[in-house]
């Protein structure tokens, strides 16, 4: 899809609704048309090796795909894609045949959490059925309470992807498929955890279910792209001066992390839809929906 052809469908769907009393969005559509084309010509988009502001990883960004730095990623996320500020996010990727203005864009956000050395002893062992089972559990007796804070209800489908461990290279990844209230669309939440010497870099895809192939057919791409500096690395890790992570891999999976740190922790989900912007967190916190156009 051609940037003019995007930017007449966000103009068409997302003004006005989409913009609040001190949202820098305009209202009116050609001035939305301007306000956009001014904001995606001003971004700074990246290929080749990229260093995380935090100077803990690197990646090397194909031609397939350009990093955005936090600040941009920040603007598309808050600004044109509706969701809070707050992520904290290290930068965004994103599919260098498309614009954060396409209805079926995609991205691919990096964050990193500092939380210790999180060791993997523990993933041959785990029953991920057993797993699913509890987290089931958890978000269904959780609806409830969410409910009552006027969120819609949450259930956990079950794995779009059954969670894999590579304890060569360190990396997890695995999927859910959610479903919020009433939604005739399952969202999906594609997970990318790559382990570190003092914490873990998270890497979450924003998507829907549709888009399940197109994520699958990149997932080795950005496996690979992205890796430790020296000095950062999980093999590096000396266990007479650093801090050991209070849990393990189970724990990253299940989203107990996120439940004990709070909303701004990993397991915060930002998503993109047409038409749609979510802010979900799975873990028994909570999930709001927030419709643009009705």
């Amino acid at each position: 899809m051609s940037f003019a052809r995007a930017l007449l469908i966000a103009a068409f769907l997302f003004s006005p609704f989409c913009a609040s009393a001190d949202s820098p969005v305009p209202k009116d559509p050609e001035q939305y048309k301007a306000w956009a084309t001014q904001l995606w010509q001003s971004m700074d988009r990246r290929q080749g090796e990229v260093k995380l502001p935090n100077g803990v990883a690197t990646i090397n960004v194909p031609r397939q795909f350009y990093y955005l730095n936090p600040q941009d990623s920040e603007k598309i996320l808050v600004d044109v894609w509706g969701n809070p500020p707050g992520a904290h996010v290290l930068g965004m990727l994103m599919p260098a045949d498309t614009t954060p203005f396409d209805a079926d864009s995609w991205a691919v956000t990096i964050a990193y959490e500092e939380d210790g050395y999180v060791s993997d002893k523990d993933a041959a062992d785990i029953d991920y059925s057993d797993m699913l089972k509890d987290m089931k559990k958890e978000v269904k007796s959780a609806n409830t309470e969410r409910t009552k804070q006027g969120y819609p209800p949450l259930e956990l489908v079950g794995w779009a992807a059954p969670p894999h461990y590579d304890s060569a290279t360190h990396k997890l990844y695995w999927a859910k498929e959610l479903k919020f209230g009433d939604q005739p669309t399952n969202t999906l939440n594609y997970n990318i955890r790559i382990l570190g010497r003092k914490g873990v870099l998270v890497l979450n895809f924003i998507a829907d279910m549709s888009q399940k192939p197109t994520i699958e057919s990149h997932l080795n791409q950005v496996l690979t792209m992205t890796n430790f500096n020296s000095g950062h690395r999980y093999e590096e890790f000396n266990p007479g001066i650093d801090k050991v992570a209070a849990y393990g891999i189970g724990a990253l999976i299940a989203g107990k992390v996120a439940a004990k740190a709070g909303l701004l922790a990993a397991g915060l989900l930002l998503l993109k839809k047409f038409g749609v912007v979510i802010v979900a967190l799975v873990g028994g916190i909570g999930a709001r929906l927030f419709k643009r156009g009705q």
